[in-house]
C-alpha cells in the first residue's frame, strides 16, 4: 500500500495542522524576538547579564512542561480536544496581548511572565496534538500524519527564529501585529477542527501537579511498548538539542562562519529534518515500519560523527561571509553533514512517534504523550548539562558533538534490547518496498 497525503487538506488534517504549525511558529517567534532584544537592545532584569537572562528565557518556557505535562493529558483525555484547542487558541490571544504590552513597555518581567504562559499552552497542545491523529486519520494515513506534523514543526521553527530575529528591527508595532496576527489565524484554525470525543470522560483530575506527574510517568512506563517508544523518542530531542544549541557557536568556532552561514546550517538541518519525516512516511507505505528506526540512528551516527571530524580544529582569522564560506568546496561538505543529520533524524522519530500513538490505550494516549513530553525535557536539561561539563573539560564543541553520535549507538543498542521488535522489522520496510515495485 502507499502512502499518499490526499488527507492533507481535508477537513480532518488540515485544521490541526494549521493550528499546530501556528503555534510552534508563535512560539519562536516570541522566543526569538525576546533574545535579540536581551543580546542587542539592553532588555534587562534586576541587573542579569544577558547571558544569564537568556538561559533564564529558555528555563522559562520549558518549566511548564514539567509541571503541567501531565494534567495537559488527563484534560485532553477527559473533553473534546477540538474544543481544548479552540480554549488554548484563545489563550494565547491573550498571552500575545500581555506579550504586546511587554514589547511597548520594554519590559522583562512582562515578556518573561508570557514566555512562561507561552511555555503553558505548548505543553497544554502537545499531548492534543498527537494524540488526536489516530482519531482524525485511518491508521494507514497515520505514519504520514506523522511525518507531516514533524516537517511542519521543524519547519514552523525554522521561520519563526529566521523571522523573530528580524522583526525586531521594525520596533513594537511589527512585533505586536505579527505575533497578534499569527494568534488569531491559529483560533481560527482551531476552530475548524472535527469533533473528537474524549477517550475517558470520567477521569479525576487534580491540581497535585508534581504527584500527578510522577504516577503518570509510572503508568506510562509499565506499558513496554509505550516506554520503549518514549526513550527513543527522548533520545532523538536529546541529540536535538545538542546540536542546535551549539550550532551557532560551532559554526563561528569550528567553520569560521559568520551569523548567515549559522541561518543557512539551520535552515538546512530544519528543512532535512522535514524532506526525512515525508521520505520516512513515503518508505513506511502506510504501514508502521519500526526497521527505519535503524535506518535513522545510523545516518545521525555516520552524519553526525562526520560533522565533528571533519572541524575537530578551532577555526582562526575573520569570519566567512555566506559567498566566501559557499565558495570554499571543503564547507559543502559540512553543509551536507548538517542536512543529512536532520534527514535521517526524521526517519528516527517519525516511526516511533506513530509506535507511541498505536501503542497506547485509547483511554490513556494522550496521557502517554504527556508522559513523553516530560521525559523528553528531563533528557533535554541533561543534554544542557553534560555539555556544559563536557566544554569545561576540553572547551571543544566537535568532541561533544563525535561524543554524542558515538553515544547514539549505545542508545540504539539500549533501545533494541528494550524492543527487539525493532531489530526483526530492520528490514521490512525494505521487503515491502520491493514488493510495491513488482
Amino acid at each position: 500500500m502507499k502512502t499518499d497525503f490526499s488527507f492533507f487538506g481535508s477537513r480532518r488534517f488540515l485544521p490541526l495542522f494549521g493550528t499546530q504549525f501556528l503555534g510552534a511558529f508563535n512560539d519562536n517567534l516570541l522566543k526569538t524576538a525576546i533574545v535579540v532584544l536581551i543580546s542587542y537592545h539592553g532588555l534587562s532584569l534586576n541587573g542579569m547579564s544577558p547571558e544569564l537572562l537568556v538561559n533564564m528565557a529558555a528555563g522559562v518556557f520549558i518549566l511548564p512542561f514539567f509541571l503541567f505535562s501531565a494534567t495537559a493529558g488527563k484534560i485532553s483525555e477527559r473533553f473534546d480536544k477540538a474544543i481544548i484547542a479552540r480554549w488554548i487558541k484563545l489563550a494565547e490571544i491573550g498571552i500575545m496581548l500581555l506579550a504586546g504590552a511587554g514589547f511597548f513597555m520594554h519590559s522583562a518581567g512582562l515578556l518573561m511572565s508570557a514566555l512562561f504562559l507561552m511555555g503553558c499552552h505548548s505543553a497544554f497542545f502537545g499531548p492534543l496534538k498527537y494524540s488526536v491523529l489516530p482519531q482524525y486519520l485511518d491508521e494507514h494515513e497515520l505514519v504520514g500524519g506523522n511525518g507531516m506534523i514533524e516537517m511542519g514543526t521543524f519547519l514552523a521553527i525554522l521561520i519563526g527564529q529566521i523571522i523573530g530575529s528580524l522583526m525586531t528591527q521594525g520596533g513594537p508595532w511589527i512585533t505586536v501585529s505579527l505575533l497578534l496576527g499569527t494568534a488569531v489565524c491559529g483560533w481560527m484554525f482551531s476552530r475548524r477542527m472535527p469533533a473528537a470525543p474524549p477517550g475517558a470522560p470520567h477521569l479525576k483530575l487534580s491540581f497535585n501537579f508534581i504527584g500527578d506527574s510522577v504516577r503518570l510517568v509510572g503508568e506510562a512506563w509499565h506499558i513496554r511498548d509505550v516506554r520503549s517508544a518514549i526513550l527513543g523518542i527522548s533520545w532523538f530531542w536529546l541529540m536535538g538539542a545538542v546540536y542546535t544549541t551549539q550550532l551557532p557557536t560551532f559554526t563561528r568556532l569550528h567553520l569560521g562562519g559568520d551569523a548567515d552561514v549559522y541561518t543557512v546550517m539551520l535552515a538546512l538541518f530544519s528543512i532535512g529534518i522535514g524532506l526525512g519525516s515525508v521520505m520516512c512516511a513515503k518508505l513506511s507505505h502506510g504501514q508502521l515500519q519500526l526497521g527505519l528506526v535503524l535506518l535513522g540512528s545510523a545516518g545521525m551516527t555516520l552524519f553526525g560523527g562526520d560533522l565533528a571530524l571533519g572541524a575537530m580544529s578551532h577555526y582562526h582569522g575573520t569570519l566567512l561571509t555566506l559567498p566566501d564560506f559557499l565558495s570554499q568546496i571543503s564547507n559543502w561538505r559540512h553543509m551536507l553533514d548538517v542536512a543529512m543529520l536532520g534527514f535521517f533524524g526524521g526517519f528516527f522519530t517519525v516511526p516511533l512517534y506513530t509506535w507511541l500513538q498505536l501503542s497506547s490505550p485509547d483511554s490513556f494516549r494522550s496521557q502517554a504523550i504527556a508522559a513523553n513530553n516530560i521525559i523528553n525535557g528531563f533528557y533535554m536539561v541533561a543534554a544542557a548539562l553534560a555539555s556544559v561539563l563536557v566544554l569545561k573539560q576540553f572547551d571543544n564543541i566537535s568532541y561533544l558533538l563525535l561524543g554524542t553520535a558515538v553515544l547514539n549507538i549505545l542508545a540504539t543498542a539500549h533501545l533494541l534490547l528494550q524492543a527487539p521488535i525493532i531489530w526483526q522489522q530492520r528490514s521490512h520496510w525494505l521487503k515491502t518496498l520491493l514488493e510495491d515495485r513488482r
